[in-house]
């Protein structure tokens, strides 16, 4: 009897490990929010590990930036897009992907407000790895590198210079996956 109750048990904890909630969505997903968590497990670089920021607010960050161009263009990036050299996007070692970000460079004034889509740069002493067309907006791209000051804004909202921050980086729906294999190869 003993040996029943417990194979029930375990069957029925197995059963519940694959199943999955159901949550509707919309055919086309928001572009202006990101999904929550995006890019937020921490990493390792060439021997450094990196721990994403649970939140972007109150981030402020001055040193060099650098950019990147055709080496990288049409590549995916961190959170899963192409890189568009043209575009006004940008790589960070740990802001929440999907953030913008108000970068002047301090040398000659010039601003531009990019998206974090990557993650980088993983280079001494950079702080920000900028696209070619925001590169190009600062006038750092003849020189290759120019120091700048990095100010968080938040996710796009509605209109062109809105920002909000999201409301909770722990929001989501998360499912468990049990499996068992007899050969350790295919799990």
């Amino acid at each position: 009897m003993t040996k029943r109750i417990l194979l029930v048990f375990s069957c029925l904890v197995f059963m519940a490990g694959c199943a999955s909630k159901k949550t509707h969505m919309a055919s086309t997903p928001d572009a202006s929010r990101p999904a929550a968590r995006p890019g937020q497990k921490p990493y390792t670089v060439l021997g450094k590990r990196y721990e994403p920021l649970a939140s972007h607010e109150g981030f402020v960050q001055s040193g060099v930036a650098s950019w990147y161009g055709r080496d990288f263009h049409g590549k995916k990036t961190s959170n899963g897009e192409v890189y568009d050299m043209n575009g006004l996007t940008a790589a960070h070692k740990t802001l929440p992907l999907g953030v913008y970000v108000k970068v002047q460079n301090t040398e000659n004034g010039r601003e531009a407000v990019v998206r974090v889509n990557d993650r980088g740069p993983f280079v001494k002493d950079r702080v920000i790895d900028l696209s070619y067309a925001a590169a190009k907006k600062l006038g750092v791209d003849r020189a290759g590198t120019a120091r700048v000051r990095v100010e968080a804004l938040g996710y796009r909202e509605g209109g062109a210079d809105q920002y909000q921050a999201l409301a909770s980086y722990d929001a989501g729906t998360y499912t468990v996956q049990v499996g068992s294999f007899q050969d350790q190869g295919n799990a």
